[in-house]
């Protein structure tokens, strides 16, 4: 198994093929990246910016190039012994029609060869509306829709179609009968009845009748291309039937004005194997399994075998000849038995090195039985990122928060609200589905034949909010004390809240937990265990949109910890926290990811590290927002005579600036258009005064309007002139932060992971901003500069480089001594033991230290913290006159002698202690190796 040194997260899209990301290989082997890290890369959605949406699995997508560009792409990787770590979909695909696996479904229904492909549920939701799956794909109400012209026929060589702007879906057989027959006595009347043209005609109308009840298989597939064919000859050789086809187009797509015209094109959709609908719908009808709330992705039963080969023939094609060296699966937590995946995954690739993407709660341990090296990072990042929050002013800044924002609820309070909403509103038709499963499992027994499909439903939403983390793995009747314990907690939380319903809860209790199935038939329990293995499914994207997707905008104490995976009602993460993280890695998941910034990530990880200096200065910052806002009430409109935007918003906002605002001026136009960007997709995933599903316009326009006039006039704008002061302070101190967190990425256990342009600083938003156009010609050149003065005067070039910090490449001359160190001593890093370093002395609290070991070698990573009060901003935290008596004490066995692989300086440390101010003397962060 190829376990990668380092891995650069790449960001594929039309607009960054496989030829640009050939002309940076060079580049990323001398930087000492050792994998590069796929986005996916199969055929997706046309314009894809991100290539989730995947539309074929077993093609390349070719908005990226072409397979030939593709193996020359995979050529130049392996020249440079690089491998190659691929991102993949296996939980959905694209509700598009170029999807033809899902189009050939709704053409064919039941007798469509991949009519079991999508988790699509096939029971009428009422008497009045028969077994269609849903198309939520509208822009408004379908009759709406429909009567203003926007639903148009067409029919063309490969049959009729209905067309939506962009979407084209096909129309079932059975329907033609209904075209063709629609002025057919015309065409009678125009060409005879004896006319052989309409013979064949009539003949059509037969086949058409009776194709379905006579064919099944590729036989009924024939027949349809057999079928479609004479009629496209008719149409293409008969002027007469051509024109009577044209006209018949023209009267189904109806007169605007006119609503009665619709009625032919009205009776044609009822009757097909889908239901056209605004899409809103989905939220409370959907009978479909999306990813998460998405309408445009539906999801893949890859948990049948015929799925799975079929979805992953081409990635197992790719391992088995050396291109792909390495997997990470998105979404393990949508799969319907993530373990059974993995175990057939791992069974078809060998020793391939899979990683899976998981969030885990702070107290959470990934699975112990998964065949995976464990997860692409997200808790690592959490737990580095807690380090740098000082715990010590959460009362301080929480009891401002609470008097700015006029908002008193506890975290975890708002964590349950949120996600009843979401289960109210966004997810209410996945909660239905699950609810109305539930009622016909209790009333398969006596013991719940008296529970109401009401107080059943009430009881699962409960179960469902208060559920701890995002899943459990339940796929048989065993269930681990790990599953037992979160499904106990969220039904003795739910007891509390709903007393009235104890009997309810009980059941659900007994069912989750496998208990008092003696007496059930094998059917009943097969039955119990469907149940619990898809309301698994639904707890993940209820955890991820009502706290990710909601609270993380909307709960705004400190927005660096509002991140994927983290907890923002855990105010900061301690030494020894971090630790017991660290050496359970060692033990466990060695060869897990450390992500410091991904694709999903709320900010960016530069911008976190500053964000988390304003937990250090509480009385500053606090200062500097009544200041900010009193400078600006008067920039707020009303609206409904309330001020736009609210205190939350306006707090999110001044963190937001404070953390993204770039060191660059020439930057500062399009930093504006950045901001409202994101703050309109912020306020509308908090849900609080708009929505996705419901935007209200006049509160976004007050809100965009506001950041105009804060932004207005930069040169005289008096917020400006009182905000930059302050933002300048707190972007140095974020500086060091940033290079203690990339210490760490590099040297805790684990396989660090780059995000692409993150060896300069990041300052990113939330995606598609992290998805801007990065500039690799500028760090060719920084990274060509740096490696010569290395070897020139390593000093002199970090000293020049701390003067220009803001430029970025003091973090790329970080990264690339990193990675040198790790490929140089690759199994001291990947293997080596992890063992918690003691420092005592004045500023003891202020140094993260640790050591790695293996086979005789050893390394210290150490990385200062909390510099505020340490060092003025813009001085340099080094040298004994800074650390003064601060210092690390080592193992007995240690090294006595040390090499500073980042400075190049030589240390010796003295009974087993090494001062921290000697090993800082020329850099912020060290880390020493010695033998």
């Amino acid at each position: 198994m190829k376990i990668p040194t380092a891995t650069y997260r790449l960001q594929f899209h039309k607009d960054y093929p496989f030829a640009l990301a050939r002309s940076i290989v060079t580049y990323l082997a001398d930087l000492g990246i050792s994998d590069i890290y796929a986005s996916p890369i199969f055929k997706a959605r046309a314009g894809s910016t991100h290539g989730y949406d995947v539309i074929d699995p077993t093609q390349l997508n070719p908005e990226l190039g072409t397979a030939e560009e593709f193996a020359e792409l995979i050529k130049e990787v392996q020249q440079y012994q690089m491998g190659w770590l691929q991102d993949i979909v296996p939980n959905h695909m694209a509700y598009d029609s170029q999807n033809v696996w899902l189009m050939d479904i709704l053409e064919n229904g039941p007798d469509a060869e991949s009519f079991d492909y999508f988790d699509i549920n096939w029971t009428p939701v009422s008497e009045t509306i028969p077994a269609r799956v849903l198309a939520p794909l509208l822009g408004n109400f379908y009759a709406e829709c429909l009567e203003q012209g926007d639903l148009k026929l067409a029919y063309e060589e490969s049959g009729l179609s209905i067309n939506y702007f962009g979407l084209k879906l096909p129309i079932r057989l059975e329907s033609y009968n209904r075209f063709i027959s629609n002025n057919l006595g015309q065409i009678m009347r125009s060409i005879g009845r004896n006319h052989p043209d309409f013979i064949k005609l009539l003949g059509i109308l037969y086949l058409v009748k009776n194709v379905a009840n006579e064919a099944k298989g590729r036989e009924l597939y024939d027949r349809v291309t057999f079928v479609k064919g004479l009629l496209w000859e008719l149409y293409s050789q008969n002027e007469t039937i051509k024109e009577l086809f044209d006209a018949n187009v023209l009267a189904f797509n109806g007169e605007v004005g006119k609503p009665e015209s619709f009625n032919l094109l009205d009776g044609m959709l009822n009757e097909q194997f889908y239901r056209l609908s605004y899409w809103k719908v989905g939220a409370e009808e959907i009978n479909y399994r999306r990813f998460f709330t998405v309408n445009e992705l539906i999801s893949v039963k890859v948990e049948e075998i015929k799925v799975f080969h079929k979805t992953h023939s081409l990635i197992i094609q790719l391992v088995e000849d050396g291109s792909f060296t390495g997997l990470r699966i998105d979404h393990i937590d949508g799969l319907y038995d993530p373990v059974r995946y993995l175990e057939r995954l791992r069974d078809r690739t060998g020793e391939t090195y899979i990683t899976v993407e998981k969030i885990l709660e702070l107290s959470e341990n990934l699975p112990s039985d998964w065949p995976t090296q464990g997860t692409s990072g997200y808790e690592f990042l959490n737990y580095v990122n807690g380090l740098f929050c000082c715990d010590k002013h959460q009362d301080q800044l929480t009891q401002f928060y609470s008097t700015f924002t006029r908002s008193f609820a506890e975290y975890e309070t708002l964590a349950v609200d949120k996600k009843r909403l979401i289960i109210e509103t966004n997810l209410a038709g996945d909660v239905s589905n699950l609810a109305d499963r539930l009622k016909r499992i209790a009333g398969q027994t006596r013991l719940g034949g008296d529970f109401t499909a009401y107080g059943l439903k009430r009881a699962l939403t409960e179960v469902l909010a208060f559920f701890p983390v995002y899943r459990t793995y339940i796929a048989s009747d065993r269930v681990t004390a790990a599953d037992r314990s979160v499904i106990q907690s969220a039904i003795e939380r739910s007891r509390e809240q709903v007393p009235q319903l104890l009997k309810e809860l009980d059941y659900i209790e007994q069912l989750l937990l496998r208990q008092g199935e003696d007496y059930l038939t094998e059917a009943q329990k097969s039955d119990r265990l469907d149940f619990i293995m898809r309301m698994q499914q639904l707890t993940g994207p209820l955890m991820a949109k009502g706290i990710e997707d909601t609270l993380l905008y909307s709960y705004n104490r400190l927005l660096s910890l509002n991140e994927v995976g983290g907890n923002p009602g855990q105010f900061g993460i301690s030494l020894s926290q971090f630790n017991e993280f660290n050496q359970h890695k060692v033990e466990h998941w060695q060869h897990s990811m450390n992500a410091t910034a991904t694709h999903d990530t709320k900010r960016g990880e530069d911008m976190r590290a500053r964000l988390n200096v304003l937990s250090e200065l509480p009385t500053e910052w606090i200062e500097r927002v009544k200041v900010w806002a009193d400078l600006n009430a008067d920039k707020k409109q009303k609206i409904a005579g309330k001020a736009v935007p609210n205190r939350n918003d306006e707090y999110f906002l001044y963190q937001t600036l404070v953390g993204a605002f770039p060191f660059n001026d020439s930057e500062f136009a399009e930093f504006g258009d950045r901001v409202k960007a994101y703050a309109i997709k912020a306020v509308r995933e908090a849900k609080v005064h708009t929505a996705w599903l419901r935007p209200d316009s006049n509160y976004e326009e007050g809100y965009l309007a506001f950041i105009n006039a804060i932004f207005a006039t930069p040169e005289t704008n008096p917020f400006l002139r009182e905000f930059q002061p302050f933002q300048s302070q707190v972007a140095e101190y974020g500086i060091l932060n940033s290079l203690s967190q990339v210490l760490l990425k590099y040297t805790a256990p684990g396989v660090p992971d780059l995000y692409q342009g993150d060896e300069f600083w990041d300052l990113n938003l939330v995606d598609p901003d992290n998805r801007r156009p990065v500039d690799y010609d500028r760090r060719k050149t920084a990274l060509t500069y740096i490696r010569e003065q290395i070897d020139r005067n390593i000093l002199e070039l970090i000293d020049e480089l701390f003067t220009t910090q803001t430029d970025g490449r003091i973090k790329l001359f970080l990264t690339f001594q990193l990675l040198q160190a790790r490929k140089t001593d690759l199994d001291l890093f990947q293997q080596g033991d992890y063992l918690p370093l003691e420092v005592t002395g004045e500023f003891s609290d202020r140094v993260i230290a640790f050591g790695r070991q293996f086979e005789g070698k050893m390394a210290i990573s150490i990385a200062p913290r909390f510099f505020v009060g340490l060092v003025s901003p813009g001085q340099r935290p080094l040298g004994k006159d800074i650390w003064q008596n601060t210092s690390i004490h080592l193992p007995p066995s240690a090294p006595t002698n040390w090499n500073n692989v980042i400075t190049g300086q030589s240390l010796q440390s003295a009974s087993s202690l090494l001062f921290v101010g000697e090993a800082l003397a020329h850099f912020s962060v060290a880390l020493a190796i010695g033998q």
